[in-house]
């Protein structure tokens, strides 16, 4: 049995944000192989424990959420010495054989400490501010993992010798049941398009939001705060320029974020889901869109082509949210290809569940 440790300071349960669902369930997958998970946070309002996880709460950091880069990374450099001792303590309490430094900056790997009995792992979910990631990359963790290609393209781009890292994609949190296909093709004929997404501008709802979609059915988009944002005020600001636009354009309606065990019936419950992202190092929503058979309308960037394949619809990016609309008018229009994409978007996600992206992760961090 080995015990993982994964290292997150804005983590907390139903977080809307990929890295820290992706840490959720990739522990529930370890706990699910009878491996031990713990997840370290920062957050005050996380639980004692999660799904079979331990959650362990450092305080030395202290802080509020959201906050920014900025802010996190001064309070980082301040209490290095006091947080680096905090994470020694919880790594010997809990007899943590690896641990999973989730960020450079958010993961606090800029400052993983050293402790003979615990190997050391950066994840780099994505291609973070050069402070922190060379930082990090200098106390030599054994193993540098990423969930996809997109992210060794963008490392090499500028400027890191990414040849020995490793590709562990994320994973599901649960493992679907296929959808009845009368209720995939009543989906088809009636079913709400539904958009599910952080408040960061690189998501694209305000742009999706824009134009008038031309749809005769009711658009669905659930919008919520993570703990970290570019400009302290910006996600509020985004809401807010969301929510007007959602007013002139009719049958849209904007809703709270979900929590994390009604994210697959949400995304399923959809005709369509579209994922208007400017850039995606992997894609979570859709592949949970996928997982519960709903066909995926994107753009065509970062991981997204790889990820979607036939399961979805891919859109040039230079196309905009005109391109995005058009694709879903279309598919929604021909129910052959229709239900030809969805059965193939469920075909997907076995590759994406737990117990084998668990393995896949054991065998590059052990």
């Amino acid at each position: 049995m080995t015990t993982v440790a994964f290292v997150l300071v804005s983590w907390r349960p139903d977080v809307p944000a990929g890295m820290e669902r992706a840490v959720a369930a990739h522990a529930v997958g370890l706990t699910k192989a009878g491996h031990s998970a713990v997840i370290v946070t920062a957050d005050p309002t996380a639980p004692h424990s999660y799904r079979g996880a331990t959650v362990a709460t450092i305080t030395a950091l202290g802080g509020t959420f959201p906050c920014d880069d900025i802010t996190l990374r001064a309070a980082v450099q301040q209490g290095r010495d006091t947080v680096r001792r905090e994470l020694v303590t919880v790594f010997a309490r809990e007899g943590v054989d690896v641990a999973v430094y989730v960020d450079a900056l958010w993961g606090l790997g800029s400052i993983m400490p050293t402790r003979p009995q615990t190997r050391n792992v950066l994840a780099a979910h994505v291609v973070g501010h050069d402070t922190d990631l060379r930082a990090a990359l200098t106390l030599e963790p054994a193993a540098v993992i990423v969930p996809s290609a997109t992210v060794l393209t963008e490392a090499t781009g500028r400027g890191y010798d990414s040849t020995t890292w490793k590709i562990v994609p994320n994973t599901l949190l649960t493992e679907p049941e296929p959808q009845p296909q009368r209720v995939r093709d009543h989906l088809y004929q009636y079913g709400p398009i539904r958009v599910l997404a952080r408040l960061g501008p690189e998501k694209g709802v305000a742009a999706l939001l824009a134009p008038r979609n031309q749809l005769d059915r009711p658009i669905e988009v659930a919008l919520a705060k993570a703990p970290f944002e570019v400009t302290i005020g910006s996600q509020d600001d985004l809401l807010h320029n969301c929510q007007r636009l959602a007013v002139d354009t009719p049958g849209v309606t904007i809703q709270p974020g979900l929590n994390w065990d009604d994210v697959l019936a949400w995304l399923g419950g959809a005709s369509v889901v579209i994922v208007p992202s400017h850039a995606e190092t992997f894609g979570l929503v859709a592949l949970e869109a996928m997982a519960a058979g709903t066909p995926v309308v994107a753009h065509g960037v970062g991981n997204l082509p790889a990820l979607i394949s036939d399961g979805g619809v891919l859109v040039p990016h230079q196309q905009g949210a005109a391109g995005l609309w058009r694709a879903s008018r279309e598919l929604l229009s021909d129910a052959v290809t229709y239900r030809r994409t969805s059965r193939a978007a469920y075909y997907r996600s076995p590759d994406y569940w737990p117990a084998l992206v668990a393995n896949q992760l054991l065998k590059v961090v052990s």
